[in-house]
């Protein structure tokens, strides 16, 4: 999932909280948490005062960004609540929106787990956001492995965490183009719990 840019002629319409979330929502995803408070303020149309005024720093202000991205993102990567197929297609469709994505121009890999490696520091603020948004998939791979009755629901959740995160990463530097590659691995480990359906 790449962060989204405001559509075109709608800038005027949107408050400069917002255009500063969405600038640096693309910045940071993009260019990363070094990126000058000037650029940020020129993109997003909006003084360096007013951005201070709204929010305390510049890293508040990725924290911010990173938790206003994340209903986004994880629209466009997990199934909707209790709809559609059972675990074991649920579970997939994950790697299955990640293949898309990374198949996408302008593909850099999770926002959030760029940002953490990036940031190096668990405690940042935004590291903490990021965490928290990560967290998510992990509990919706380990709600959906116990629903099938895998032998063990957390390790197959940590297990496609990091099969996630690998491909995500491998795809967003370009060293891997995915092309079925993280489903067939998910699969795999789907299938050695023991879930067939």
């Amino acid at each position: 999932m790449t962060p989204g840019k405001a559509a075109p002629g709608t800038r005027a319409a949107t408050s400069a909280r917002d255009r500063l979330l969405d600038a640096a929502a693309e910045l940071f995803y993009r260019e990363g948490p070094g990126i000058p408070t000037d650029d940020l303020c020129r993109v997003a149309g909006v003084s360096k005062r007013s951005m201070y005024q709204l929010f305390d720093s510049k890293d508040a202000l990725l924290a911010a960004s990173l938790e206003h991205l994340a209903p986004a993102v994880t629209a466009s990567v997990l199934p909707a609540p209790d709809t559609g197929p059972g675990p074991r297609a649920r579970m997939l469709y994950v790697f299955e929106r990640l293949e898309e994505a990374a198949g996408s121009p302008g593909y850099l890999g999770c926002p959030y787990a760029a940002a953490q490696v990036a940031l190096r520091d668990p405690s940042h603020t935004a590291s903490v956001v990021a965490a928290r948004v990560k967290r998510r998939m992990l509990d919706f791979f380990r709600a959906e492995a116990a629903r099938a009755g895998a032998t063990d629901p957390d390790l197959l959740a940590r297990q496609l965490a990091v099969v996630y995160d690998g491909a995500a990463t491998r795809a967003g530097i370009g060293a891997d183009d995915l092309g079925g590659l993280a489903v067939v691995t998910a699969s795999a480990l789907i299938d050695a719990a023991g879930i067939t359906e």
